[in-house]
């Protein structure tokens, strides 16, 4: 998680999610649209790969980032749910929730079906 908020703590990298959010980029791609070295974004991708939001994949002479959004949103859902204080009730019930909805279908299976809609 740390990883996570520290690579989020740089606009450029905010914005290189974004960026990333549209559509997988070379790094030329994302280089082009800063006012920057190409050594400074070569650096902040590496930073994101670290904290596992984007991953590459190098095809031929260029190397192509995308988003990992499920990492972003596990990280940020466990954070939410470590400080704030309504999500603890609604974690609880939804896991209240759950285990009803499971035993009611172990009872379900375990009656017989009934006819329905009439003579027989």
């Amino acid at each position: 998680m740390q990883k996570t908020f520290e690579a989020l703590a740089s606009t450029p990298r905010r914005r290189i999610l974004a960026y990333l959010s549209k559509a997988e980029l070379n790094a030329g791609e994302i280089a082009a649209r800063f006012e920057m070295s190409k050594p400074a974004v070569s650096q902040h991708l590496s930073i994101l790969e670290n904290a596992g939001l984007i991953s590459s994949e190098k095809r031929g002479q260029f190397v192509y980032y995308r988003l990992i959004p499920e990492n972003l949103v596990n990280t940020l859902n466990s954070y939410v749910q470590e400080v704030c204080p309504v999500s603890r009730p609604l974690k609880r019930e939804s896991a209240e929730l759950s285990g009803k909805g499971d035993r009611q279908n172990e009872d379900d299976a375990s009656e017989p079906p009934t006819p329905s809609g009439g003579a027989l």
